[in-house]
Protein backbone atom coordinates (compact mmCIF):
# COMPACT_ATOMS: atom_id res chain seq x y z
CA UNK A 1 0.00 0.00 0.00
CA UNK A 2 1.46 3.39 -1.07
CA UNK A 3 1.52 5.51 2.30
CA UNK A 4 2.89 8.50 1.13
CA UNK A 5 0.91 11.56 1.81
CA UNK A 6 -0.28 14.31 -0.27
CA UNK A 7 -1.64 17.95 0.85
CA UNK A 8 -5.20 18.44 -1.33
CA UNK A 9 -5.57 21.55 1.17
CA UNK A 10 -5.27 22.02 5.43
CA UNK A 11 -5.29 18.21 5.76
CA UNK A 12 -2.50 15.76 4.83
CA UNK A 13 -3.64 12.24 2.71
CA UNK A 14 -2.30 9.58 1.63
CA UNK A 15 -1.25 9.12 -1.87
CA UNK A 16 -3.62 6.27 -2.21
CA UNK A 17 -6.52 8.64 -0.77
CA UNK A 18 -5.68 11.26 -2.78
CA UNK A 19 -5.69 9.03 -6.45
CA UNK A 20 -9.22 7.69 -5.09
CA UNK A 21 -10.64 11.17 -5.13
CA UNK A 22 -8.25 12.69 -8.48
CA UNK A 23 -10.06 9.21 -10.15
CA UNK A 24 -13.48 10.57 -9.28
CA UNK A 25 -13.03 13.86 -10.24
CA UNK A 26 -11.44 12.76 -13.61
CA UNK A 27 -14.49 10.40 -14.04
CA UNK A 28 -16.92 13.45 -13.83
CA UNK A 29 -15.63 15.57 -15.37
CA UNK A 30 -14.73 13.01 -18.24
CA UNK A 31 -19.11 12.82 -18.31
CA UNK A 32 -19.28 15.84 -20.02
CA UNK A 33 -16.99 15.00 -23.01
CA UNK A 34 -20.30 14.10 -24.94
CA UNK A 35 -21.50 17.81 -24.85
CA UNK A 36 -22.36 19.64 -27.79
CA UNK A 37 -22.52 22.94 -26.18
CA UNK A 38 -18.88 24.06 -25.88
CA UNK A 39 -20.13 26.18 -23.29
CA UNK A 40 -22.27 24.57 -21.38
CA UNK A 41 -19.50 21.76 -21.69
CA UNK A 42 -17.04 24.03 -20.19
CA UNK A 43 -18.94 25.96 -17.33
CA UNK A 44 -19.99 21.80 -16.17
CA UNK A 45 -16.34 20.63 -16.23
CA UNK A 46 -15.12 23.71 -14.40
CA UNK A 47 -17.80 23.81 -12.08
CA UNK A 48 -16.99 20.15 -11.58
CA UNK A 49 -12.98 20.54 -10.60
CA UNK A 50 -14.35 23.92 -8.35
CA UNK A 51 -16.67 21.93 -6.24
CA UNK A 52 -14.53 18.96 -6.09
CA UNK A 53 -11.52 21.39 -4.72
CA UNK A 54 -13.94 22.70 -2.49
CA UNK A 55 -14.33 19.50 -0.66
CA UNK A 56 -11.80 18.31 -0.88
CA UNK A 57 -9.90 21.89 0.42
CA UNK A 58 -12.30 21.47 3.73
CA UNK A 59 -12.49 17.87 3.68
CA UNK A 60 -16.31 18.06 3.98
CA UNK A 61 -18.07 15.79 6.22
CA UNK A 62 -21.32 14.12 5.53
CA UNK A 63 -23.33 15.91 8.37
CA UNK A 64 -21.61 19.01 6.56
CA UNK A 65 -23.24 18.37 3.29
CA UNK A 66 -26.32 17.16 4.48
CA UNK A 67 -26.89 21.14 5.81
CA UNK A 68 -25.81 22.55 2.73
CA UNK A 69 -28.31 20.01 1.12
CA UNK A 70 -31.18 21.03 3.71
CA UNK A 71 -30.40 25.00 3.37
CA UNK A 72 -30.37 25.41 -0.05
CA UNK A 73 -33.62 22.86 -0.33
CA UNK A 74 -34.69 25.76 1.93
CA UNK A 75 -34.13 28.78 -0.08
CA UNK A 76 -36.40 26.42 -2.25
CA UNK A 77 -39.18 26.32 -0.48
CA UNK A 78 -39.01 30.00 0.33
CA UNK A 79 -38.65 31.42 -2.81
CA UNK A 80 -41.94 32.63 -5.09
CA UNK A 81 -42.67 35.21 -7.63
CA UNK A 82 -42.18 38.24 -4.97
CA UNK A 83 -38.82 36.52 -3.27
CA UNK A 84 -35.75 35.51 -4.58
CA UNK A 85 -33.93 33.92 -2.01
CA UNK A 86 -31.21 32.24 -4.20
CA UNK A 87 -30.51 36.14 -5.76
CA UNK A 88 -30.11 36.73 -1.87
CA UNK A 89 -27.68 34.14 -1.42
CA UNK A 90 -25.76 34.84 -4.09
CA UNK A 91 -25.90 38.45 -3.20
CA UNK A 92 -24.40 37.71 0.21
CA UNK A 93 -21.75 35.70 -0.78
CA UNK A 94 -20.40 38.49 -3.35
CA UNK A 95 -20.71 36.19 -6.72
CA UNK A 96 -23.49 38.66 -7.95
CA UNK A 97 -20.96 41.61 -7.49
CA UNK A 98 -17.87 39.21 -9.10
CA UNK A 99 -20.22 38.51 -12.02
CA UNK A 100 -21.13 42.08 -12.61
CA UNK A 101 -17.65 42.75 -12.94
CA UNK A 102 -17.13 40.22 -15.02
CA UNK A 103 -18.86 41.60 -17.64
CA UNK A 104 -19.36 45.12 -16.88
CA UNK A 105 -15.22 46.12 -17.69
CA UNK A 106 -14.08 49.69 -17.09
CA UNK A 107 -14.19 51.42 -20.11
CA UNK A 108 -13.49 55.46 -20.44
CA UNK A 109 -14.87 56.71 -17.52
CA UNK A 110 -18.64 54.70 -17.96
CA UNK A 111 -20.54 54.53 -14.72
CA UNK A 112 -19.89 51.67 -12.70
CA UNK A 113 -22.49 48.96 -12.16
CA UNK A 114 -23.60 47.39 -9.49
CA UNK A 115 -26.34 44.70 -8.10
CA UNK A 116 -29.47 43.81 -9.26
CA UNK A 117 -30.89 43.08 -6.59
CA UNK A 118 -34.69 40.81 -6.17
CA UNK A 119 -37.16 43.88 -6.57
CA UNK A 120 -37.40 45.04 -9.47
CA UNK A 121 -40.63 44.75 -11.80
CA UNK A 122 -41.55 45.27 -14.84
CA UNK A 123 -44.38 47.16 -14.81
CA UNK A 124 -43.30 50.10 -12.90
CA UNK A 125 -45.57 53.18 -14.11
CA UNK A 126 -44.15 56.11 -16.56
CA UNK A 127 -43.76 59.31 -15.42
CA UNK A 128 -42.62 62.76 -17.64
CA UNK A 129 -39.63 64.80 -16.65
CA UNK A 130 -39.66 65.89 -13.09
CA UNK A 131 -42.00 63.78 -12.09
CA UNK A 132 -42.77 61.75 -8.96
CA UNK A 133 -41.89 57.85 -8.39
CA UNK A 134 -42.92 57.90 -4.80
CA UNK A 135 -46.79 57.04 -5.18
CA UNK A 136 -47.59 56.61 -1.90
CA UNK A 137 -44.39 55.75 -0.01
CA UNK A 138 -43.46 57.31 3.07
CA UNK A 139 -40.30 59.22 3.20
CA UNK A 140 -38.53 62.27 2.58
CA UNK A 141 -38.86 63.53 -0.74
CA UNK A 142 -35.79 63.96 -2.20
CA UNK A 143 -35.21 65.95 -6.02
CA UNK A 144 -33.08 63.99 -8.27
CA UNK A 145 -31.47 65.10 -11.26
CA UNK A 146 -28.54 64.62 -14.01
CA UNK A 147 -27.72 63.65 -17.57
CA UNK A 148 -26.78 60.38 -19.71
CA UNK A 149 -24.23 60.61 -22.03
CA UNK A 150 -22.04 58.51 -23.87
CA UNK A 151 -18.09 58.03 -22.94
CA UNK A 152 -17.56 61.10 -25.64
CA UNK A 153 -19.46 63.35 -23.60
CA UNK A 154 -22.29 62.92 -26.25
CA UNK A 155 -25.58 63.50 -24.88
CA UNK A 156 -28.12 60.68 -24.88
CA UNK A 157 -32.14 61.27 -25.76
CA UNK A 158 -34.37 58.95 -24.87
CA UNK A 159 -32.73 57.22 -22.65
CA UNK A 160 -34.71 54.93 -20.50
CA UNK A 161 -34.04 54.98 -16.62
CA UNK A 162 -36.06 52.61 -14.31
CA UNK A 163 -35.57 53.61 -11.04
CA UNK A 164 -37.00 51.83 -7.22
CA UNK A 165 -36.32 52.20 -4.07
CA UNK A 166 -37.28 50.91 -0.69
CA UNK A 167 -39.43 53.20 1.70
CA UNK A 168 -39.03 54.82 4.83
CA UNK A 169 -39.69 51.43 6.75
CA UNK A 170 -37.23 49.76 4.72
CA UNK A 171 -40.00 47.90 2.24
CA UNK A 172 -40.21 47.93 -1.39
CA UNK A 173 -44.07 47.97 -2.56
CA UNK A 174 -43.51 43.95 -3.66
CA UNK A 175 -42.77 42.89 -0.12
CA UNK A 176 -46.20 44.22 1.20
CA UNK A 177 -49.63 42.39 0.12
CA UNK A 178 -51.70 44.95 -1.20
CA UNK A 179 -50.59 44.84 -4.48
CA UNK A 180 -49.45 48.33 -4.12
CA UNK A 181 -46.70 49.69 -6.58
CA UNK A 182 -44.85 52.93 -4.74
CA UNK A 183 -41.46 54.14 -4.95
CA UNK A 184 -40.63 52.56 -8.47
CA UNK A 185 -41.50 54.26 -11.94
CA UNK A 186 -39.67 54.96 -15.19
CA UNK A 187 -38.91 57.75 -17.42
CA UNK A 188 -36.96 59.07 -20.37
CA UNK A 189 -34.31 61.72 -20.98
CA UNK A 190 -34.93 64.71 -22.70
CA UNK A 191 -33.18 65.83 -26.42
CA UNK A 192 -30.51 67.02 -24.25
CA UNK A 193 -29.94 63.62 -22.08
CA UNK A 194 -30.96 65.11 -19.02
CA UNK A 195 -33.73 63.81 -16.70
CA UNK A 196 -35.14 64.67 -13.21
CA UNK A 197 -37.59 63.41 -10.76
CA UNK A 198 -39.02 63.36 -6.97
CA UNK A 199 -38.43 60.57 -5.37
CA UNK A 200 -37.28 59.64 -1.28
CA UNK A 201 -34.10 60.17 0.49
CA UNK A 202 -32.78 56.43 0.72
CA UNK A 203 -31.92 54.97 4.14
CA UNK A 204 -30.51 52.05 5.42
CA UNK A 205 -32.82 48.51 5.40
CA UNK A 206 -32.11 45.02 6.24
CA UNK A 207 -32.11 42.46 3.14
CA UNK A 208 -34.98 40.01 4.24
CA UNK A 209 -33.54 37.88 6.88
CA UNK A 210 -36.27 35.51 8.01
CA UNK A 211 -35.39 32.74 5.96
CA UNK A 212 -31.91 30.53 5.38
CA UNK A 213 -29.69 33.61 4.03
CA UNK A 214 -30.54 35.40 7.34
CA UNK A 215 -30.54 32.66 9.48
CA UNK A 216 -26.60 32.07 7.80
CA UNK A 217 -25.62 35.64 8.12
CA UNK A 218 -26.56 35.52 12.05
CA UNK A 219 -24.40 32.66 12.72
CA UNK A 220 -21.36 33.70 10.81
CA UNK A 221 -22.03 37.23 12.27
CA UNK A 222 -22.72 39.55 9.93
CA UNK A 223 -25.29 42.35 9.38
CA UNK A 224 -28.11 42.17 7.06
CA UNK A 225 -28.75 45.80 6.64
CA UNK A 226 -28.11 47.45 3.43
CA UNK A 227 -26.14 51.08 2.78
CA UNK A 228 -28.89 53.52 1.89
CA UNK A 229 -29.25 53.19 -1.85
CA UNK A 230 -31.12 54.37 -5.28
CA UNK A 231 -31.65 52.07 -7.88
CA UNK A 232 -31.65 52.79 -11.48
CA UNK A 233 -31.48 50.73 -14.83
CA UNK A 234 -30.49 52.64 -17.94
CA UNK A 235 -30.97 51.40 -21.37
CA UNK A 236 -30.34 53.13 -24.58
CA UNK A 237 -29.62 52.21 -28.16
CA UNK A 238 -26.26 51.15 -29.15
CA UNK A 239 -25.00 51.66 -25.69
CA UNK A 240 -24.47 48.95 -22.59
CA UNK A 241 -27.16 48.86 -20.20
CA UNK A 242 -26.76 49.85 -16.69
CA UNK A 243 -27.37 48.37 -13.42
CA UNK A 244 -26.20 50.81 -10.47
CA UNK A 245 -27.16 52.74 -7.38
CA UNK A 246 -25.93 55.66 -6.17
CA UNK A 247 -25.67 55.51 -2.38
CA UNK A 248 -26.03 58.43 0.43
CA UNK A 249 -22.89 60.44 1.56
CA UNK A 250 -22.24 59.95 5.27
CA UNK A 251 -24.63 56.55 5.60
CA UNK A 252 -23.24 54.86 9.01
CA UNK A 253 -23.63 51.96 7.10
CA UNK A 254 -21.22 52.28 4.35
CA UNK A 255 -18.59 52.20 7.35
CA UNK A 256 -20.24 49.20 9.01
CA UNK A 257 -20.57 47.64 5.72
CA UNK A 258 -23.52 46.58 2.88
CA UNK A 259 -24.72 43.09 3.23
CA UNK A 260 -24.09 42.54 -0.21
CA UNK A 261 -20.82 44.53 -1.59
CA UNK A 262 -22.37 46.67 -3.94
CA UNK A 263 -21.17 50.06 -2.53
CA UNK A 264 -18.11 51.79 -4.85
CA UNK A 265 -17.00 54.71 -4.10
CA UNK A 266 -17.37 56.23 -6.99
CA UNK A 267 -21.13 55.44 -6.60
CA UNK A 268 -21.45 57.98 -3.29
CA UNK A 269 -23.19 60.79 -3.68
CA UNK A 270 -24.10 64.29 -2.02
CA UNK A 271 -27.44 64.42 -0.81
CA UNK A 272 -27.98 67.58 0.34
CA UNK A 273 -30.55 68.65 2.90
CA UNK A 274 -33.19 71.63 2.14
CA UNK A 275 -34.75 73.10 5.53
CA UNK A 276 -38.75 73.23 4.91
CA UNK A 277 -39.73 76.30 2.66
CA UNK A 278 -36.86 76.02 0.51
CA UNK A 279 -38.12 76.85 -2.72
CA UNK A 280 -37.94 73.64 -5.32
CA UNK A 281 -36.18 73.16 -8.24
CA UNK A 282 -39.91 72.88 -9.82
CA UNK A 283 -41.68 74.85 -7.55
CA UNK A 284 -43.92 71.97 -6.35
CA UNK A 285 -45.31 72.69 -2.84
CA UNK A 286 -43.95 70.41 -0.20
CA UNK A 287 -46.22 71.96 2.51
CA UNK A 288 -43.56 73.17 5.14
CA UNK A 289 -41.86 69.74 4.70
CA UNK A 290 -37.85 69.40 4.55
CA UNK A 291 -36.46 67.50 1.30
CA UNK A 292 -33.23 66.49 -0.13
CA UNK A 293 -31.58 67.08 -3.50
CA UNK A 294 -28.82 64.61 -5.55
CA UNK A 295 -27.37 64.69 -8.61
CA UNK A 296 -26.21 61.68 -10.61
CA UNK A 297 -24.71 62.01 -13.61
CA UNK A 298 -24.99 59.29 -15.89
CA UNK A 299 -22.07 57.78 -18.40
CA UNK A 300 -23.05 54.98 -20.77
CA UNK A 301 -19.97 52.47 -22.54
CA UNK A 302 -20.61 51.07 -26.02
CA UNK A 303 -22.61 47.81 -26.24
CA UNK A 304 -20.61 44.99 -26.71
CA UNK A 305 -17.68 46.40 -24.48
Amino acid sequence: MNTETTNTGPTMVSAEQAEVEQTLIDRVVASFERCEDARLKELMQSLTRHLHAFIREVRLTEEEWNAAIGFLTAAGHITDDKRQEFVLLSDVLGASMQTIAVNNQAYKGATEATVFGPFFTEDAPEIPHGGDIAGGATGQPCWVEGTVTDTDGNPVPNARIEVWEADDDGFYDVQYTDGRIAGRAHLYTDENGRYAFWGLTPTPYPIPHDGPVGQMLEKVGRSPVRAAHLHFMVTAENLRTLVTHIFVTGDPQLEIGDSVFGVKDSLIKDFDQQPAGTPTPDGRDLNGQDWAKARFDIVLAPAGI
